[in-house]
């Protein structure tokens, strides 16, 4: 069971960094390929991009010190003052959630003559991955790819809570 888990960990912390690069060099050639969209001229493209980096970079290093820990020292549990950080980071995390809609709204009416229409459905799907992110590390897990949360979910019938989330109830019971 240690194995799996430390593999299962360590292709979670490796998969999040990745997407956190991959993301980032994507965004160049996207933006110098398509100019019309002007992504990066899009305030709401930024505050998108960044919740969306922002949490993947969360989440990997939350994973990374999952796996660090049950590599070291047989234990899964994460280290206290990770989970302070990440209570502290959701604020910033919601708060970016919150202006990000705002800033559209901005950029609608920046560019209303010359819309980026394709630019700004971009920037709305970036942003639901973010918020799909949050939500996934916050709240309730919404990945299941490997077969014991497949069956979780086929017994239960319901959503996992979010590893985070547990940490979070962890720390307020005092169980740190």
């Amino acid at each position: 069971m240690k194995k799996y888990l430390e593999a299962r960990f360590s292709f979670l912390y490796i998969g999040e960094a990745c997407g956190v690069i991959g993301f980032l060099i994507l965004s160049f050639p996207i933006d110098f390929l398509y100019p019309q969209w002007r992504l990066f001229s899009l305030y709401s493209f930024w505050a998108s991009f960044f919740l969306l980096e922002f949490l993947l970079l969360q989440g990997s290093v939350y994973w990374y010190f999952k796996w660090k820990g049950l590599k070291r020292e047989n234990r899964s549990i994460t280290p206290l003052w990770l989970v302070l950080q990440l209570k502290h980071v959701q604020k910033i995390n919601i708060f970016v959630i919150i202006l990000a809609p705002v800033l559209f709204m901005i950029d609608v009416w920046r560019w209303q003559s010359t819309m980026p229409v394709a630019g700004l459905t971009i920037v709305g799907g970036i942003y639901a991955l973010g918020v799909l992110e949050y939500i996934n590390y916050f709240h309730v897990q919404l990945s299941y790819d490997n077969r014991s949360d497949l069956k979780y979910l086929i017994k239960t019938k319901r959503l996992k809570q979010a590893c985070i989330r547990k940490d979070f109830q962890r720390l307020d019971e005092g169980g740190a």
